[in-house]
């Protein structure tokens, strides 16, 4: 099974602390959501998970390698970090098998991730005619490259704001997705403002706030004595801007 692990970690942006002092452990097999506000740090946790932020200290580990330190991190890694860097001059097909020639990965990769993601309807059109929900879609498919192509069903997967965009339909289905990436032995980390998701999927939600990353909590022992994820969510956050 895979697993993500987060140690320590400090990361500096712009002349000031991003986060500091990050501690996060994502076992294969859970499904577990990042919450805060706007600005927080999610995302620049997300990208340090998947080695595009260098932290000042720390380290992050995927199945105990350091992530810099993966011979092939296509191959273990699955990222969905949003849908601006797609080229709207290519077509879905032409995007995927390029990420899966980068990552060694086999073609039959392509049609799998293509079929099970429902961008197979469209694989053939340009980028640029996407929809929002047709681009975030095509991003959840070369997320999966490392699924279809190692053969075991099992990678380290992190998604951001995965369900913007997407319909009800699409909702739902992404749900599905998850819990059955989770499921197959994936550690899944994904950040997202929809509480209501994560009240119905969830194993673990971890709250990113002051810099910081507080202890991964079941949904009921976040929610608390409070009516639902939401009220103990406003609460938390307005705890720690008091504090």
């Amino acid at each position: 099974m895979s697993r993500i692990e987060v140690r320590r970690l400090r990361v500096d942006l712009g002349g000031r602390t991003v986060l500091h002092d990050v501690e996060l452990t994502v076992p294969g097999g859970e499904l577990v959501y990042l919450l805060g506000r706007n600005g927080a740090g999610k995302s620049t946790l997300l990208r340090s998970v998947c080695g595009i932020v260098t932290p000042v200290s720390g380290e992050v580990l995927i199945d105990g390698t350091a992530v810099r330190g993966l011979p092939s991190p296509g191959r273990r890694l699955g990222m969905h970090l949003g849908t601006e860097p797609l080229h709207p001059g290519h077509t879905a097909r032409r995007h995927l098998r390029w990420l899966a020639a980068g990552a060694g990965l086999d073609r039959h990769a392509v049609d799998d991730v293509l079929a099970r993601t429902g961008v197979d309807r469209y694989g053939a059109r340009r980028i640029g005619d996407y929809s929002l929900g047709m681009r975030q879609r095509l991003g959840i498919a070369a997320a999966l490259l490392p699924v279809a192509g190692s053969g075991s069903g099992d990678a380290a997967l992190v998604f951001d704001e995965p369900l913007n965009g997407l319909d009800v339909e699409g909702i739902v289905w992404l749900r599905e997705l998850l819990v059955g990436l989770a499921a197959d032995g994936c550690a899944v980390l994904v950040a997202s403002h929809l509480l209501g998701e994560v009240a119905r999927s969830a194993d673990r939600v971890v709250l990113i706030d002051r810099q910081t990353a507080g202890a991964a909590q079941t949904v009921d022992e976040f929610r608390g004595g409070h009516r639902d994820l939401e009220a103990a969510y406003l609460a938390a956050v307005r705890a720690t801007a008091a504090a």
